[in-house]
Parts: C-alpha cells; structure tokens; sequence
C-alpha cells in the first residue's frame, strides 16, 4: 500500500489505469484525488473507483504529497504556470507527459527547488503491463524516489535513468515500441492468410506466439539473440525464414526507426518547451 495523498491532474487513460493499478494495490480511494474539466469523466471514475473528484486543479492539490501531471504535452505549460501559486515545497511533481523536460516545468513552475520526476510510461500501462522509465532531478528525497517507484510500479515495470537525455532513446524504444510489434504481428498475420489459413486462426496464433515468446524472454533470464539461437535448427524452416529477414536489412531497418523516432523526441521536446507569450 503506498502510505500518502495524491492528486491527479488530468483524468485520461493512462491517468484511469494509474488509479486502477494503485487501488488494486491496496491503496485507499479516498486518498486519491482527481481533477478534470469533463464533470462526466470524474462521474465515472468515481462511479467505480470511490476516489475524490474536483473540477478545480488548485483545491485537487491541496493537502496531497504527490501531484501527478497528465494531461497532454501542449497543455503542459498553462497547466503547470496555474499550479504555480498553490504548490508547496514539501510536494513532488510527477509528469507523464511525453517530451517535456524537467527544466521547462521547473521554469513554468517558478520554483528552482521544485522536487520533479518525469515519467515516461507506454501504452501497455492500460493493462498493467507497462514499462516505464523514470528520472528525478536534485531536490527529489529518498523517500520521493520510493513514493515515484512505487506508484508507476502499480501498472508494470519502473526503471530509473541516470541521465535525462536518455528520455528519447526510451521514447524511442519503449514509449514507440508497442507499435513496433504490432506492425510486425500485422505483417505476421497477413502473411499467414496468404499462405491460406483463416484470418481468425491466422490472429489468434500470431498473439499466442507474441505473447509466448515474451513470456519466455521475461521468465528464462536468456538474451533475445540466445533464445532466438535455441529454437533456429540447423537447416530447418526458422533458419531459412531468419535468413530472409536477415537479407532484407531487419536490423538495419530497426536501427534507423529508433533513430528517427528518438530524433523526433527532441524535436518535440524542444518545440514543447518554448515558452508562451500572451
């Protein structure tokens, strides 16, 4: 159980399988508020999880230790400035705003020693299944480091990076990456109609065998390159299908779309932080 108040400003998805993770963890409802503009969003998720709801983002903050920022990238900015007045020193600030930077809600903020962790988690996080990397500037305790950690536990894996650049890599990998496998599964699927099967056997082989091959990759302990070598027989049909995709430049391929993508990230970044001027 994670011993403390938070609010929640924002009420989306990822916000919603947040709650749901942090209650089916033991949290106490009541201890979790939630602001959003939608009267019906709050009404829903008081509906079915108890927690408290307000339609203002100051009295939301009010008495809570942890404050957790997600709504979306380019609303950042007004958000955070009419937080502002009402922070105290004592609460952490946690964003899962895709490419925003500590330094820019520091800046919005207008508190130098703000405690700050920024969030990056997927969209795996709806099902709990979530991988999600986390950063804390300076001025985050110890005791905020566990709180953090503990609460983006509450949908998957949480792991802390050591240098804040690193965001667009993970953006690149994991932030992206569920589509990666998607596209890989669609390709799989369509593949294997043409070879004759059904679509729907075609769709359900492919997700088990998905979902498998992670199993096996979490649970063996094994490097993908070692697993994939243990079920690749000499001369068999995985060798010859590895060797098409090996021609056709797969790692090459994978290599400049995680390029791109975290490239993009700091695009996106560096547009996101500028400053808006009435």
């Amino acid at each position: 159980m994670i011993p403390c108040k938070l609010a929640f400003i924002g009420a989306g998805n990822m916000a919603r399988s947040l709650i749901g993770g942090l209650i089916s963890n033991g949290m106490i409802a009541e201890n979790i508020h939630v602001a959003d503009k939608q009267p019906e969003t709050l009404k829903s998720l008081t509906n079915r999880y108890a927690v408290q709801t307000f339609t203002d983002n100051r009295a939301a903050i009010e008495g809570v230790e942890v404050i957790i920022v997600a709504v979306k990238p380019q609303q950042m900015q007004d958000v955070i400035k009419k937080l502002s007045p009402y922070w105290q020193p004592d609460q952490l600030l946690i964003s899962i705003a895709a490419g925003i930077r500590i330094e820019d809600i520091t800046r919005w903020l207008n508190k130098s020693q703000a405690a700050i962790v920024r969030a990056m988690p997927n969209t795996p996080a709806l099902v709990e299944a979530g991988a999600t990397a986390l950063f804390a500037n300076d001025y985050v305790s110890h005791q905020q480091h566990e709180l953090a950690e503990s609460i983006l536990r509450a949908c998957g894996l949480a792991i802390w990076l050591e240098d804040e650049q690193h965001m667009d890599a993970v953006t690149a990998l994991s932030g992206s990456g569920p589509a990666y496998f998607f596209l890989v599964m669609e390709a799989m699927e369509k593949a294997a109609i043409e070879l004759g099967l059904p679509a729907e056997t075609a769709r359900l082989l492919c997700l088990e065998t998905a979902f498998g091959a992670a199993k096996m990759a979490l649970e063996s302990g094994e490097s993908a390159s070692t697993l994939r070598k243990q079920v690749t027989s000499p001369g068999g049909t995985t060798e010859r299908a590895i060797h098409e995709l090996e021609d056709g430049g797969l790692h090459g391929l994978f290599e400049n779309a995680l390029v791109a993508a975290a490239l993009r990230a700091r695009e996106l970044a560096n547009e996101l932080g500028q400053d808006h001027h009435a």
